[in-house]
């Protein structure tokens, strides 16, 4: 798909499951704390705690309540530690190569995402891309989430005038103040991994479906 882009351009970008899988989150918070807790039980409960989330079990609770645990590992320490851990998660290569070509071409990029402000920041620390977005949107730091229009319309306010490309995953809230306000928008196709299940028939018209950045072909004009 071939994508016409000049010095008016603004790409604007969700985080969770359009940069990155949420998975390989739940799964490094999942390591980290397996490793912790193995300091009291012994084993490695790694592997039991992925296999409880695939039956879709709550597997926080399934730790307090079949194993013994001192006072202090209670379910708000479970939760911090998932919440608050550095992540071993990585780009998808084919967004690594599309967001080094919007930077080598000098085109700005924002993100709007919701979570909490150590959670999102953690991640984009570990992605090595915190730094390459002119603005970042948290819900938990802007007060409001998606899809609040306040949390896109900063960014028409911010940048009037330019032509915004919108990329995200979630079809039940990312896309909705996009089509309002006439931006481009791209969904990423869940490939079976993504954390939310997609309705893609709740996509407006004007939005294309793709299943890789490496899909959209950037053609540059006016350079």
């Amino acid at each position: 798909m071939q994508v016409t882009v000049d010095a008016n351009s603004y790409f604007v970008f969700d985080l969770d499951d359009t940069l990155f899988y949420e998975i390989d989150y739940l799964k490094s918070a999942y390591r980290h704390i397996a490793k912790a807790l193995a300091a009291h039980t012994g084993i490695d409960l790694y592997d039991e705690m992925l296999a409880r989330f695939y039956k879709s079990e709550n597997v926080f609770e399934w730790l307090l309540n079949n194993l013994h645990f001192p006072a202090e590992i209670s379910k708000g320490w479970l939760l911090q530690q998932y919440r608050g851990h550095l992540p071993d998660i990585t780009l998808q290569a084919a967004v690594k190569a599309f967001l080094g070509e919007l930077k080598q071409h000098q085109i700005p990029i924002g993100l709007i995402t919701d979570g909490r402000s150590i959670t999102q920041r953690n991640k984009l620390k570990a992605l090595g891309i915190e730094q390459d977005f002119t603005d970042i949107i948290i819900s938990e730091e802007f007060g409001s989430q998606k899809p609040d229009e306040r949390n896109y319309l900063f960014f028409e306010k911010k940048y009037s005038g330019k032509n915004f490309y919108f990329f995200g995953d979630n079809t039940g809230k990312d896309f909705i103040v996009p089509a309002k306000l006439g931006w481009a928008s791209f969904c990423i196709k869940n490939n079976g991994t993504h954390i939310h299940l997609q309705e893609l028939s709740r996509l407006h018209d004007q939005c294309h479906v793709i299943s890789s950045f490496a899909e959209i072909h950037l053609n540059y004009i006016n350079q």
